[in-house]
């Protein structure tokens, strides 16, 4: 058995005496889980159904509530072995709550209700909030992750609408930070999380995620590449020659393979051996060759570079007016983060060159350089149920006024004006669906259209 997959212990210790905490006849507790703000206006929401699928659709087992009992006891918690023995006899096992949640893919302003749990059964009210340390980890960090993909998508596709050809939206951002995660499970559910807005990656976890989760094809594509050690083996003074390697090895009539140029001098590799000795070699072979460059200033070495390709290679003036390069493109991958990238576009487009011509791949900073505090996540309790009767409560710090809570039931609605309103109002329209009861996933959605409610 694996421990981490035990959702006794999948919780923070001070959750394990809270079930002797509430008021006396408390028989039910209602959370919600926002985004209260932070680096994003909006949020894309995922990642739910994975963690549903992957812990709660099986049923505790007495051996995992002995383990529990075992170790929880000796941490010096009070662990209600009677609260979770009653589940494992009279649910199967099977943990007793209700999730409702906005589709997967939804693009939802902050400070809304994205999702929420309660118990359905009487005798366990303590069992919402065990639940947080486990839900709200299952949706902060692919939220986050999805989220900043899609403004940064954003930012792309307003580029190519201005300067080119806004269709190659889906391979200008690839995914390269399955090396730059905590965890295998991380780079897959980070990986996929980014897979809802781009089709580019080397994150291979993140297309087996969105497969087995999500019931995706393949979802995310790549192309051959170069990397250093394969460069820096040929000698510095074989470098053309491990160029002229890779062309014969992968360039053919249509493909696309990208090249790391900078081992030694990006500006002689692009000038000199690429734009001369490989030049003709480049055009011949009908592949469109990628350079990267991985050092220095991104935008002053990519503003010399581009020219330098110009140069060489030439290029077109598309009917926007914005110059194309003939037979060679460049992505960068060494820096990159939202301020990087619209910085590079506006250089490009102040130049007269296209978006067309620029790629990006990022690692650590769109699946690792975010916490739950990049978006300002929170599972908070709403409501609870007392001697029949619910009462709203919330929080209401006086020193920070950010972290007032939600009061009541509540839920996502649209209004009228189809505007996102989070509320315990009798709006047209409930946004959140019931995607999980008493063990059962009640929503299976599909990869494509956890897309399709992206882009809408």
């Amino acid at each position: 058995m694996k421990h981490s997959h035990n959702i006794l212990l999948n919780t923070d210790s001070y959750k394990v005496s809270m079930w002797a905490q509430y008021p006396q006849n408390t028989t039910h507790v209602f959370s919600y889980i926002e985004s209260r703000g932070g680096m994003y206006d909006k949020t894309v929401f995922f990642g739910l159904q994975a963690f549903i699928k992957e812990y709660l659709t099986k049923p505790i087992t007495q051996e995992e509530i002995d383990l529990a009992d075992e170790i929880l006891t000796a941490h010096g918690e009070p662990f209600n072995r009677a609260g979770w023995q009653y589940i494992l006899d009279e649910h199967g096992g099977y943990l007793p709550v209700i999730i409702r949640a906005v589709p997967e893919g939804t693009v939802v302003p902050t400070k809304n209700v994205l999702a929420t749990i309660e118990n359905t059964d009487p005798q366990v009210p303590w069992l919402t909030t065990w639940l947080e340390t486990a839900l709200l980890r299952a949706i902060w960090y692919p939220t986050t992750v999805a989220t900043r993909s899609w403004h940064i998508r954003q930012t792309i596709l307003k580029y190519l609408e201005e300067t080119g050809d806004s269709t190659l939206i889906d391979f200008k951002l690839h995914d390269f930070g399955a090396r730059g995660v905590s965890s295998l499970e991380s780079a897959g559910i980070g990986g996929a999380a980014h897979l809802v807005n781009f089709m580019g990656t080397d994150t291979i976890s993140g297309v087996l995620y969105a497969r087995d989760y999500y019931s995706a094809g393949v979802a995310g594509f790549s192309i051959p590449a170069a990397e250093h050690s394969t460069i820096t083996s040929w000698g510095r003074a074989g470098e053309v020659d491990a160029y002229r390697n890779m062309l014969t090895q992968f360039a053919r009539p249509g493909s696309i393979l990208a090249v790391v140029s900078d081992s030694y001098d990006i500006y002689n590799a692009a000038g000199k051996l690429w734009g001369e000795e490989l030049r003709q070699q480049v055009i011949d072979s009908g592949a469109t060759v990628v350079i990267r460059p991985d050092s220095g200033d991104p935008v002053e070495v990519n503003r010399k570079l581009i020219e330098i390709l110009g140069e060489k290679f030439g290029y077109t003036t598309n009917y926007r007016g914005y110059k194309v390069l003939k037979h060679v493109r460049i992505i960068q991958g060494d820096g990159v983060n939202d301020d990087s990238i619209t910085a590079i576009l506006e250089m490009l487009k102040s130049g007269g060159w296209s978006a067309d011509n620029m790629a990006f791949g990022m690692g650590g900073a769109l699946l690792q350089s975010v916490n739950r505090d990049t978006l300002k996540f929170a599972m908070k309790a709403s409501a609870v149920r007392i001697d029949g009767l619910w009462h709203p409560i919330s929080k209401n710090p006086i020193t920070d006024p950010g972290k007032i809570s939600k009061a009541g039931r509540v839920t996502l609605y649209k209004n009228f004006n189809g505007e996102f309103h989070s509320g315990v109002e009798d709006w047209p329209e409930d946004c959140l669906q019931s995607v999980y009861r008493d063990g059962k996933l009640l929503v299976d959605i599909t990869f494509e259209e956890v897309r399709k409610n992206a882009r809408s």
